[in-house]
């Protein structure tokens, strides 16, 4: 079965595979976190990115993977947990987000359907590198303020090349949802996915 994902608000997302394994990344905004938890993945070290409490319960060999995991000693680590494998990639490259304490995760799902999620960033060298990866699902953040705006994260979707991309961490925190629809019907994208807080989405 294909993996379910939930979009709660701002950069947070929860994840239901196939196997009924919990995956939370960059918990803050939405509802949801009442599944316990297998894996809990944060970008960075930001607040709004960091909100672990907010997750009800966790299973006994929950995994708790940071920024400070995944890019350690300059290396970015790579994990398999056998219903999901995790590259860590790079995110940054701005005056809000350092590239040494902050982290992309690329996830592929046990049926090998992948998706990317950057994380607060602006364009990274490694992106030019993504289309051999042929990515199902791209995640881009796009507020225009901490991160790149919706025309640079345009540009990177075209280059990125996934099959769907969705624009997602729309705007500076203003309200209880972090979504902008005006920012996101303005992404262009070949494949684009608009995704509101509280939708889900099969990822196959």
């Amino acid at each position: 079965m294909a993996a379910t994902l939930l979009y709660q608000g701002h950069g947070s997302v929860r994840i239901v595979t196939g196997e009924g394994k919990v995956i939370y990344i960059d918990p803050f905004l939405g509802d949801g976190y009442d599944l316990p938890a297998d894996l809990i993945l944060m970008t960075h070290g930001h607040y709004d990115h960091t909100q672990v409490d907010l997750i009800s319960t966790k299973n006994e060999e929950c995994s708790v993977i940071k920024w400070s995991d995944a890019l350690k000693d300059g290396e970015y680590q790579n994990y398999d947990f056998g219903f999901v494998s995790i590259e860590t990639v790079e995110a940054g490259y701005n005056k809000n987000h350092n590239v040494t304490e902050c982290v992309g995760f690329i996830l592929t799902f046990s049926d090998g359907v992948k998706a990317y999620f950057s994380g607060d960033t602006s364009t990274t060298p490694s992106m030019a590198g993504f289309a051999d990866k042929k990515l199902d699902y791209a995640f881009l953040c796009c507020d225009g303020v901490y991160n790149m705006d919706v025309a640079e994260a345009s540009m990177c979707a075209k280059a990125i090349g996934a099959k769907h991309t969705i624009p997602y961490h729309m705007e500076p925190v203003k309200d209880k949802s972090g979504f902008d629809i005006s920012v996101a019907e303005s992404f262009d994208a070949p494949g684009k996915i608009i995704l509101k807080p509280g939708e889900e989405l099969v990822l196959e």
